[in-house]
Order: C-alpha cells, then structure tokens, then sequence
C-alpha cells in the first residue's frame, strides 16, 4: 500500500543511527503539516539513502511525501511507522487555506427548479 501526501516541513528530528542483526541502520525523522482547510501534522521516517533526503530539507519547505505505513506489535503494545520511500522537495503545495476563501463565493441565479419566484427559493 503506497500513500502520497504533500505539506510544508515544519520540524526535523535529530538523526538516529544503530547497528542491528543485518548491519548498521540510519534513520530520520521529519514532521510535515498539510495544507488543508484543517492541517494535521505527520511525522515520516527516512531510512538508509532517504535519511540522506531528509538531511536536506529546510523546515518551511513545501514536499510531496511518498509513503507506506507499517504497524508491528512489541510487549502488547502496537506501534505504526510512516516510512518515507520518496521524498519530491519544492513542490507547489495544493488546498491550501487560501483557496478556500473562495468557497463561500457562490451565485444564487440560475438554481435547479428555478420557477422564477422572487419570494421563494425553494425547488418544490
């Protein structure tokens, strides 16, 4: 299952780095907030070449965010990982809250069922 999301950077973790079974792992966390009407904040992991990605960024900086979420399970407790696999930096962001001035800008002419009544705006 591959998502896609685009926001503004607004935080960058510190980088965080180990050594496991399979070798040694590098990992980097971002924060984006989404430009919607109602912005919700995401934070995404950049594993291997992508923490190199993050590394990169600049918080202000518009991204579209390519992802796959990743639950597991550890002592009865379930743990979910958005981790990045592309990251598009400098991207126009879309919805954004000025857009939506626009929403409440809607002409009253011409409505389904128009009997041509001034004094009544209802359809039936």
């Amino acid at each position: 299952m591959a998502l896609e999301i685009t926001g503004r950077v607004i935080q960058l973790l510190p980088e965080q780095s180990g050594t496991g079974k399979n070798g040694t792992w590098v990992r980097r966390d971002f924060v984006i907030e989404t430009t919607e009407q109602y912005p919700k904040k995401v934070c995404f992991s950049g594993w291997g070449d992508k923490a190199a990605i993050v590394n990169s960024l600049q918080t202000g900086q518009n991204v579209n965010v390519s992802f796959n979420p990743e639950s597991r399970e550890f002592n009865g407790k379930w743990y979910t990982d958005l981790r990045a696999w592309k990251i598009d930096a400098g991207v126009q962001a879309q919805g954004s809250p000025e857009n939506f001035s626009d929403l409440n800008q809607f002409s009253s002419t011409g409505s389904v069922g128009d009997s041509g009544s001034s004094t009544d705006d209802l359809p039936f």
